[in-house]
């Protein structure tokens, strides 16, 4: 492509380079994988169906009873000891230690176990999706920069000539040569070019703010963008059979659907008995008579079988099963979707192509013809109108060309993006290569602990 920023030398960004900064940077897909850790977490959540619960319990007080001895205190002390007075202070205590372990639970931990893996898996095609959305407007932000450098340098540069053009009619309009309506012309040309300057550069500066937003720095010579041909499949056929079995919209969603039958199993579980087992141990001090103490210890297993619940839980049971419904209907909306775009696309890199040729046969042409137009201006066989005309039309050209190679370039990724290849391992970006396995490797089996593998 021949877009350029000027200005570019040995450390000119490239497109690599600035899909590379969106990829480690960019604030959106640090979110996304920021959510996927945290949504990790819900495996070990629901493995800890399958251990033990444990708790220690301590308690302590102060006891206090004072009074006069009865008539019972006779066979104890006789006589002499009725209404004696009677004082005693307790300091009652207990430490405890309980564990529960749930042995059968119809299954829901296995379910729910079965359902976050789905739902991590289904995460993670989710965040495939954000980097492929990612490098794509980073791209797009990218290709814009620079076509609208290129469009704003030709419009300086038409401003340019169009000053020339005007001081040219003005020198032949003073000796007579065209008349004033010719000057007022080429006056309105150049006030019509200036605008044109000032619209170019707030376009620039609206790309500009794309850029840093998308890529996180400011653009600085950027290298020339150039299309990922290689990486498009060679027919349209080929394209929607490698975006149907690959683009990660498609396998989340088929996650959901198996999360979603999950939950079904999920809320059966609440048909079936339960069986657990607790255990519970305590030393007891001091409970009646001063400096005293016991051990209570205990093992006790319950079953309980629901009956009946009030009708919720089939309630539950019937709408996990529409959603499963739902869920797969979701699931073939998606390949609709992504078929669609995949043909969209195609047709638009097909169009840019051609619209490629075209405009650089254009180019040339009216550039043949604005010499032409200028050469019969001088004889007077053409008007300064003509002249004008001609300009306009060289820039009109010259500019489609920049917006038919920025869309060429980015049809490409375009292209890649809808059938699912557009990552920077694919595409073999040059950057270090974030893995949401390796956080869930981490955090999958453990037992305890409250910092994050990062060390928060």
């Amino acid at each position: 492509m021949a877009l350029a920023m000027a200005g570019q030398g040995a450390t000119a960004e490239t497109l690599d380079s600035a899909l590379a900064r969106a990829y480690a940077g960019n604030p959106t897909l640090n979110a996304q994988r920021a959510g996927q850790r945290a949504n990790d977490e819900n495996v070990p959540r629901a493995l800890a169906g399958y251990r033990p619960t444990v708790s220690a319990s301590a308690s302590v007080g102060v006891s206090h009873v004072s009074g006069r001895l009865g008539a019972a205190a006779l066979a104890e002390g006789g006589a002499g000891a009725i209404g004696r007075a009677s004082e005693q202070t307790l300091v009652p205590g207990t430490a405890g230690l309980s564990v529960s372990q749930t042995l059968f639970n119809g299954f829901r931990t296995d379910n729910q176990t079965r359902q976050a893996e789905s739902q991590v898996l289904g995460g993670r095609e989710t965040l495939r999706n954000t980097e492929m959305t990612t490098l794509f407007s980073a791209a797009q932000a990218y290709m814009s920069v620079l076509a609208d450098t290129a469009t704003l340098e030709l419009n300086r540069n038409n401003v340019e000539v169009l000053e020339e053009q005007l001081r040219q009619t003005r020198d032949r309009f003073n000796v007579g040569e065209v008349t004033r309506t010719d000057v007022a012309q080429a006056e309105a040309r150049l006030a019509g070019a200036r605008a044109q300057v000032s619209l170019a550069e707030a376009n620039l500066r609206t790309s500009i703010a794309t850029y840093r937003q998308v890529i996180g720095v400011e653009p600085r010579q950027l290298a020339p963008g150039r299309p990922i041909d290689r990486f498009v499949p060679g027919t349209l056929t080929a394209a929607v059979e490698i975006g149907l079995v690959e683009h990660p919209a498609i396998l989340s969603a088929l996650h959901s659907v198996d999360a979603a039958e999950a939950q079904v199993k999920i809320a059966e579980s609440s048909l079936y008995p339960t069986v657990s087992v607790t255990g519970n141990a305590a030393q007891v001090f001091d409970q009646q008579i001063a400096n005293t103490r016991f051990f209570q210890g205990s093992i006790v297993g319950q079953l309980t079988v629901p009956l009946y619940q009030g009708g919720a839980e089939y309630a539950q049971i019937r709408q996990a099963k529409e959603q499963v419904g739902q869920a797969r209907l979701q699931a073939e909306l998606t390949r609709d979707q992504v078929r669609a775009g995949i043909v969209t696309a195609w047709g638009a890199l097909e169009a840019a192509k051609a619209r490629v040729i075209a405009s650089q046969a254009q180019v040339q042409a009216n550039e043949v013809a604005l010499n032409g137009v200028r050469e019969e201006a001088r004889v007077g066989q053409r008007t300064t109108l003509d002249v004008l005309n001609a300009q306009q039309e060289l820039l009109s050209a010259r500019v489609s060309l920049i917006a038919a190679q920025r869309d060429r370039v980015i049809g490409s990724y375009q292209v890649v993006q809808t059938v699912g290849r557009l990552t920077t391992r694919f595409i073999a970006v040059p950057v270090a290569q974030y893995s949401a396995k390796q956080h869930y490797d981490q955090v999958k089996d453990l037992w305890y602990g409250v910092r994050t593998p990062d060390g928060r």
